[in-house]
C-alpha cells in the first residue's frame, strides 16, 4: 500500500484542468513508507465523530443512561440483554449448561446457534466484564462502540482506494458508520451492527487479493466477519464482490491473467474464511432447519417515490421502509463524483453503474431474495441498504480525493434540496429532512468550498476541516434523534425495562429456591422478557429464538403452555400437571407488595422417571387434559361437558365438578377475559396457556364468563378441566418412588441412577429435540426424549452434540492447516529473497 502524501495538506495543486484524468491503479509505485502512515488518526477521528453522535443523540432523548427514557427497545429487551446474561453467567461459572446447551429455559435448548447468532459480536464479551447487574448497559455500549470501530474500518478501507488527507477519510468514515440503516434500522441488534463492520473488512480483503500479497491476512478478515453475524455478513460479501469487481473492471493496462489470479484468491480467501467459521456456521444453519417455521409474506417493493426518499438524510419512514442515507456531505460528494472530470471517464461509468445496479437489485424479488440468502425477511425486508450507503461513502471519497470543483459540488448539492421539494408529500416525510437537507447541506457545500480555497490559502483548510466534522456530527445527531423519536410512537418500539428494583428482586426470588438438578425452578409470570428463564437463572419452559426447534414446540403446545411468534416463543403455565410432568418443584410469584416476590416449594418427581406400562387417558383424545394425563401417566383430572349461553359481548359456561377441585381454563384462540368465582383475569390468544379458575366450591357448579374481543377463534370443545390434588399427588409420590434415584448434570449431559429392577422405559424431562443420543437408542415418549431399559439398567446418560459440529470442527481444521501452510510457505519465500 502507498503512503498517505502529505502534499494535500501542506501545498497548492494544479487544478484538474491542468492534468489528465487519473487512471485507476490499485498498484502504485512502491515508495519508503512514511512514518505516519501507520498513525491511526484517520480511524480514531471516525470512531470518535461516530459514538460521541449517537451517544449524543441518547442524550438529547434522555435515553438511560442519559436519562431516565428506557433504551431497550423489541428484541433487545427479549433477547439480546437475556442472552448477554447467560453469556455472563456461562463465563463466571453460574450457568447450568455451556456453550452448547443451557438448561436455562425451554426444558433445555442448544446454545451454540443461539450463541452464534445473538452473541457473535466480538464486542459482546464486553458484558461479561462488568457486573451483572449491568450488563444490560454493557448491551447498550456496544451499539456505538461497533458503529465507530465500523466508521474506522472503513477509514483505512478508503485509503486501501486511494491515498489522501486522514482527517477527510476520518469525516467521510463517520459518514458511512452513522448512515441510515445504522441509526433507524440495527441501533438496537448488536449482532447485525457487526454487518456494517464487515463490509469494509471484506473490502480490505478484497484489495489485499487485487494487490497479490497478505491472502492469509485476506481468509482471517474473511472469517471475522462471518464469526460476527452470518447474516449481515452474507450481504456484506455479495456487496465486496461487487467492490472488487469493480476494481478489477477499471485497472489500468492490466497484466495477462491478473484478472484472473485477483479473483481466483479471493475466492480460495473467502472459502477458508467461511470454512474457519464452520463449527459456528454449520450447526446454526442445520438449526434453522429443524428450528419452528414462521409464516413470512412475499416481498412487496416500496413505491418508487418511498425508496427515494430514504436516500434523503435525516429521513424515518414507517414500517419496513428502506434506510438509506448518509450525511449531506457524503451525499454531495458522491453525486459530484459523476462530474468529476479528473477522474478516469470508465472508472466513474463502472461505478456509477455498479452503485444504480445495486439500488435497483433492492426492488425486484429475485435480486431481493438473494441478498437475504434465498430467503423471505421476516420483518423490514431493506435489511441489506447499509452496502448502498457503503458504496455511496466510497463514492464521496473517490470524488474527493480528486478534488471537485465548486461548481459540480453545487450542481450536487442542489440534487438532494431538489429531491427533498419534490418528495416532500411521501408518506411521514421527516421533519428533521428539511433542516438536514438545506442547513447541512449548505455548511456541507461551504466546507468543500473552503477546502478547495485552501489550496491557495492554507489558513482556510483548518476551517474546512473542524466545519466538515462539526456539520456530519451534528447533522447524524439530529438524524439519530429523529429516528428514535419517531420510532418510538410505532407500538412496538415502546421501551421496556432490563433492570429495576423488582428485576433485582424477582432474580433473588428465584436464586432463594433454586434446585437444580433435584428440581427446576419456574420464574413464574407476569414476564419481565420473553427469556426470563435466561435472564433469572431459572429453568423454566419459557424461551424466545429464531431456533426454537419444532419438536420444543410440538411437544410443549399439545399441553397447554402458551406460545406466540408462530411457535417461537414459549410461555410457562401455572399448572400443577405440568408441574410435576417437568419435575417442577419450585416457581416464584408477585407479592403483595409491588416489586416484591414470593417463591414456594413443592414436591415434584425427579428430572428421569420410568414408565412401566403405558397409559391412555379416558378423556377425549383431543383435550389438552386428555394430552396431559397420558404424558403424567395417570388420571387427575375431570373434564365435564358444558352448557353453553351466549351474552353480551360473549358467553357465559356452566358445568360440574367434584367439590373441592380445582377448575383450568384452556382456549388458544380466545381474545379477551375470563372470570370465574369473581376472579377476572386475560386471555391473549395462543400466548394465554392453561389458566387457574380457583376451586370448585360445594355446589359443584362453576360458572364461567367470557368476554370476547372481535379477534378470536371459537371456545373450544372442552375448555375446562378439574383437578383432584389427592390423585396428583398420588401420582407425583408414584413417580418419585419409581423415579431415578439420583441425577447429575454437566454442561451438555444428564445422567440418571435408577432404583433396582427398574423396567419400561426411562422418560427424560426435556424435548426429544434433533442432537440427543443416549446409553441406549433414544426415542420419544409423547415428545420428551426415552430411552429402554433392559434388565438390570441402573444408570442412564444422555449427551446433547449439536448437529453440524463435529464436520464443522473438521472443515475448520482443515482450513487452519491449509493457512498455516500458505503463511509458512510465504515466511520461508521472503526469508530466502
Amino acid at each position: 500500500m502507498a503512503p498517505e502524501p502529505t502534499s494535500v495538506e501542506h501545498a497548492p495543486h494544479p487544478g484538474p484542468e491542468h492534468r489528465p484524468p487519473e487512471p485507476d491503479r490499485p498498484f502504485p509505485r512502491r515508495r519508503r513508507r512514511s512514518r505516519r502512515w501507520g498513525r491511526p488518526h484517520g480511524p480514531l477521528l471516525a470512531f470518535l465523530i461516530t459514538s460521541g453522535a449517537f451517544c449524543a443523540a441518547w442524550a438529547a432523548r434522555g435515553a438511560y443512561p442519559f436519562g431516565a427514557t428506557g433504551r431497550a427497545l423489541n428484541d433487545q429487551a427479549n433477547q439480546y440483554v437475556p442472552f448477554h446474561r447467560a453469556l455472563w453467567d456461562l463465563v463466571h461459572g453460574h450457568a447450568a449448561g455451556d456453550l452448547l446447551f443451557t438448561w436455562h429455559g425451554g426444558f433445555g435448548q442448544q446454545f451454540l446457534s443461539d450463541y452464534h447468532t445473538y452473541l457473535g459480536n466480538p464486542f459482546s464479551w464486553t458484558a461479561v466484564l462488568v457486573p451483572r447487574a449491568h450488563v444490560d448497559l454493557a448491551v447498550f455500549a456496544v451499539t456505538p462502540v461497533t458503529m465507530g470501530t465500523a466508521a474506522a474500518v472503513m477509514t483505512v478501507y478508503l485509503g486501501r482506494l486511494h491515498p489522501g488527507p486522514w482527517w477527510q477519510r476520518g469525516v467521510l468514515g463517520a459518514c458511512y458508520g452513522l448512515c441510515g440503516w445504522a441509526l433507524s434500522d440495527a441501533s438496537y441488534i448488536p449482532m447485525w451492527l457487526w454487518g456494517l463492520v464487515a463490509l469494509p473488512l471484506l473490502g480490505i480483503a478484497a484489495q489485499w487479493c487485487l494487490e497479490g500479497r497478505r491472502w492469509p491476512g485476506a481468509a482471517l478478515l474473511v472469517a471475522l466477519a462471518w464469526y460476527g453475524n452470518f447474516y449481515t455478513a452474507m450481504m456484506a460479501t455479495t456487496a465486496a464482490c461487487v467492490l472488487l469487481g469493480v476494481r478489477l473492471l477499471t485497472l489500468d493496462a492490466p497484466a495477462p491473467g491478473q484478472r484472473l489470479r485477483a479473483a481466483w484468491r479471493a475466492a480460495t480467501a473467502a472459502g477458508t474464511g467461511i470454512a474457519l467459521t464452520l463449527p459456528l456456521l454449520l450447526p446454526s444453519f442445520l438449526s434453522s432447519g429443524a428450528a419452528q417455521p414462521t409464516r413470512a409474506g412475499a416481498f412487496d417493493p416500496v413505491r418508487i417515490d418511498v425508496f427515494l426518499a430514504g436516500l434523503l438524510p435525516a429521513t424515518h419512514l414507517w414500517g419496513g421502509r428502506p434506510r438509506l442515507y448518509i450525511a449531506s456531505l457524503g451525499l454531495i460528494l458522491a453525486g459530484a463524483f459523476v462530474l468529476n472530470t479528473s477522474i478516469a471517464r470508465r472508472t466513474r461509468l463502472v461505478w456509477t453503474g455498479a452503485a444504480l445496479l445495486v439500488a435497483a437489485s433492492f426492488q425486484f424479488p429475485p435480486t431481493q431474495y438473494a441478498w437475504h440468502g434465498l430467503a423471505v425477511p421476516n420483518g423490514n425486508p431493506y435489511r441489506e441498504a447499509f452496502v448502498l450507503s457503503g458504496m455511496l461513502v466510497v463514492l464521496a471519497w473517490l470524488s474527493l480525493a480528486h478534488r471537485p470543483r465548486p461548481l459540480h459540488l453545487a450542481l450536487a448539492a442542489g440534487l438532494p434540496a431538489a429531491a427533498a421539494f419534490v418528495l416532500r408529500r411521501t408518506d411521514d416525510f421527516g421533519g428533521w429532512t428539511w433542516p438536514a437537507v438545506l442547513g447541512g447541506g449548505a455548511l456541507s457545500l461551504l466546507s468543500l468550498v473552503l477546502l478547495r480555497l485552501g489550496e491557495r490559502r492554507r489558513f482556510l483548510v483548518p476551517a474546512a476541516a473542524a466545519l466538515m466534522a462539526a456539520v456530519v456530527f451534528a447533522e447524524s445527531t439530529a438524524a439519530a434523534v429523529n429516528a428514535d423519536a419517531r420510532r418510538a410512537r410505532e407500538r412496538w418500539a415502546k421501551p421496556a425495562a432490563t433492570s429495576n428494583r423488582s428485576i433485582t428482586n424477582h432474580f433473588a426470588a428465584v436464586r432463594a429456591v433454586d434446585g437444580w438438578p433435584a428440581h427446576r425452578t419456574d420464574s413464574g409470570a407476569p414476564q419481565t422478557s420473553y427469556n426470563d428463564a435466561l435472564a433469572l437463572r431459572a429453568q423454566g419452559p419459557q424461551y424466545y429464538s429464531s431456533y426454537l426447534p419444532a419438536a420444543t414446540y410440538q411437544a410443549l403446545e399439545p399441553l397447554g403452555y402458551g406460545y406466540k411468534n408462530d411457535g417461537r416463543t414459549l410461555f410457562g403455565a401455572d399448572n400443577p400437571v405440568l408441574d410435576a410432568i417437568f419435575s417442577i418443584g419450585a416457581r416464584v410469584r408477585p407479592g403483595s407488595a409491588p416489586g416484591t416476590w414470593t417463591a414456594v416449594r413443592f414436591p415434584a418427581p425427579p428430572l428421569v422417571t420410568v414408565r412401566s406400562a403405558p397409559y391412555t387417558s379416558p378423556h377425549p383424545p383431543d383435550s389438552v387434559y386428555a394430552r396431559q394425563e397420558n404424558l403424567l401417566g395417570a388420571t387427575v383430572y375431570e373434564v365435564p361437558r358444558t352448557a353453553r349461553a351466549g351474552t353480551a359481548g360473549g358467553q357465559r359456561l356452566t358445568a360440574r365438578c367434584a367439590p373441592g377441585s380445582e377448575a383450568f381454563w384452556y382456549s388458544p384462540d380466545l381474545y379477551g377475559t375470563v372470570s370465574a368465582g369473581g376472579r377476572e383475569q386475560p386471555l391473549n390468544g395462543s400466548a394465554t396457556g392453561v389458566t387457574p379458575l380457583g376451586g370448585v366450591p360445594a355446589s359443584g357448579r362453576v360458572d364461567v364468563r367470557v368476554r370476547t374481543r372481535a379477534r378470536g377463534g371459537p371456545v373450544g370443545a372442552f375448555p375446562l378441566g378439574c383437578l383432584d390434588r389427592l390423585a396428583l399427588d398420588r401420582a407425583v409420590a408414584r413417580l418419585t418412588a419409581t423415579g431415578a434415584t439420583g441425577v447429575e448434570t454437566g454442561g451438555h449431559t444428564v445422567e440418571a441412577t435408577l432404583p433396582a429392577g427398574a423396567t419400561g422405559t426411562a422418560v427424560f424431562a426435556m424435548t426429544a429435540v434433533p442432537g440427543w443420543r443416549c446409553s441406549a437408542p433414544a426415542g420419544s415418549f409423547h415428545g420428551l426424549v426415552s430411552v429402554p431399559l433392559s434388565p438390570g439398567t441402573r444408570k442412564v446418560a444422555c449427551t446433547f452434540t449439536p448437529r453440524g459440529l463435529t464436520p464443522g470442527l473438521a472443515a475448520a481444521a482443515l482450513a487452519l492447516l491449509v493457512l498455516a501452510s500458505t503463511a509458512l510457505t510465504s515466511l520461508r519465500r521472503r526469508r530466502r529473497a
